[in-house]
């Protein structure tokens, strides 16, 4: 891929190459696939801040029992909260592989953070996830108390899948006369449409890239199917109307399969006057945030989101 920056490039490349060692060019299963996810990203996990406190505990949900992980870095309670949705194309990765990146988020914008163990595809297809993610909001929006959790200063947010699972459920909250159960959405590189350009599959989806043209195919054929379910604008969200969204922090790298749905989902966001905050991260590929060990643009770009996570739901309301 052209224009990418030689310490993503290193990830990159050390992701590709562990893949290309685990799977030793077999055709895998979903669940084989998943173990290789996990072992893939097992280094990129390792290290970085460290918790007051990390609890994994059960939510009881309209959609059933979903574990979460509760990540406190010791910040005055009550505290405000980022729920987070992990990406994997809502077919792999887990609270595992995006532990580090949660951490990272909580200890950097002094909040605490609760990471969502949703149901896969294709298993589990769109909504289940989604109203997993709901209920999830609503159970600690009742019952947040008690973990030391303001619900007032809640935020959803996450990477790829994870992004769209975030805006989905948002949307979904407000349509139902909840919005006032998030305060801010933290997206990025979403999922916001199967549809990409002929030019962005070409330069940024070819073989090697983090998120191939096929595996956006793939994925999305696991979440939605290839019929109506793909086109309800709760799965495929840049079909929604989304006026009474709450304020949106866009993580954009460049050289991306997505970036361009991303610009044009900014756009429309505008034009509903929700508030947006966008970054285009020169030289990022897809995933990058989870070089934040080796990679000083990851690093900003954490930064630059917990920065806005502080100024949306850091502080309590007066009054």
């Amino acid at each position: 891929m052209e224009g990418v920056d030689p310490d993503i490039r290193r990830f990159v490349a050390a992701v590709n190459a562990d893949y290309a060692r685990f799977t030793d060019g077999r055709q895998l299963s979903v669940q084989e696939q998943r173990e290789v996810a996990e072992r893939v990203r097992a280094p990129w996990r390792v290290g970085g801040p460290q918790m007051r406190t990390t609890q994994d505990l059960i939510a009881d949900t309209e959609r059933g029992p979903v574990r979460l992980r509760i990540h406190h870095p010791g910040v005055p309670e009550p505290a405000s909260t980022l729920i987070y949705l992990h990406g994997g194309g809502w077919t792999l990765f887990s609270l595992d592989t995006h532990d580090r990146v949660m951490r990272e988020y909580a200890a950097r914008a002094g909040v605490v953070v609760v990471g969502v163990d949703y149901a896969l595809s294709p298993e589990a297809r769109f909504p289940v996830a989604l109203e997993q993610v709901v209920g999830v909001v609503r159970w600690l929006g009742d019952h947040g108390a008690a973990l030391g959790i303001d619900a007032g200063r809640i935020a959803l947010g996450g990477d790829s899948a994870g992004g769209s699972l975030s805006i989905g459920a948002a949307l979904a909250l407000r349509d139902a006369g909840e919005p006032h159960r998030v305060r801010g959405l933290l997206l990025i590189y979403p999922a916001f449409d199967r549809d990409c350009s002929p030019e962005a599959l070409r330069r940024y989806g070819g073989e090697g890239a983090v998120l191939t043209a096929d595996e956006v195919v793939y994925f999305w054929n696991n979440y939605a199917g290839d019929g109506e379910l793909r086109r309800n604008p709760l799965a495929c969200t840049i079909l929604a109307r989304l006026e009474g969204l709450p304020p949106v922090c866009l993580t954009i790298p460049q050289c991306d399969v997505l970036t361009e749905t991303s610009l044009r989902m900014a756009d429309r966001l505008r034009a509903a006057s929700v508030p947006v905050s966008l970054t285009v991260y020169p030289g990022a590929t897809h995933s990058f945030i989870e070089a934040v060990s080796i990679s000083p643009l990851a690093e900003r770009a954490i930064e630059d989101g917990a920065r806005w996570l502080r100024a949306t739901i850091g502080v309590p309301a007066q009054g």
